[in-house]
């Protein structure tokens, strides 16, 4: 166990995913289902989560989304996720979201996401995690900013 509990960077946890938007995944505007980036997200959060902790995760919080523009049939949808802090048992992830035209390469910044994991043991109970080491300026910053945003969670509960 003590070798699952070595710090881990941040670069380790990257994960991206890129999907096709498909009229599967439309609402009744023709524009992507809120719901459907949601879904994706959640996945490439708890995949980054995974990739930082080598276990299960399981999804404890999700603060607010804003969806700052519409993501359109045909979009290549990307999300780029990494761990951004970690607790005793838990793992603040952020999820970028981006649409491309896939024909011009033209890419929009449509919502960034912060979604908090907690790991878990072989029996489902939940179990300490690896802490985060900052490589970078940028990643100490967004780890101070993790927890800024975990005290407010803690205080608005």
């Amino acid at each position: 166990m003590t070798e699952n509990l070595e710090p881990r960077t941040v670069r380790a946890s990257r994960v991206s995913i890129a999907q096709l938007m498909h009229i599967e995944h439309a609402n009744n505007l023709g524009n992507v289902h809120g719901g459907w980036i949601m879904k994706m997200v959640d996945e490439a959060g708890a995949l980054a989560a995974m990739r930082h902790c080598r276990l299960r995760v399981v999804t404890v919080a999700m603060d607010s989304m804003v969806f700052r523009q519409p993501i359109r049939i045909g979009d290549l949808v990307i999300l780029n996720a990494e761990v951004t802090n970690t607790g005793h048992t838990s793992i603040e992830v952020e999820v970028q979201v981006q649409a491309e035209d896939p024909i011009t390469g033209e890419r929009t910044h449509t919502n960034t996401a912060y979604l908090v994991y907690v790991a878990l043991d072989s029996e489902g109970r939940p179990t300490p995690v690896p802490s985060l080491v900052a490589e970078t300026e940028a990643e100490r910053r967004r780890m101070e900013e993790a927890r800024e945003r975990q005290q407010r969670r803690l205080h608005n509960r």
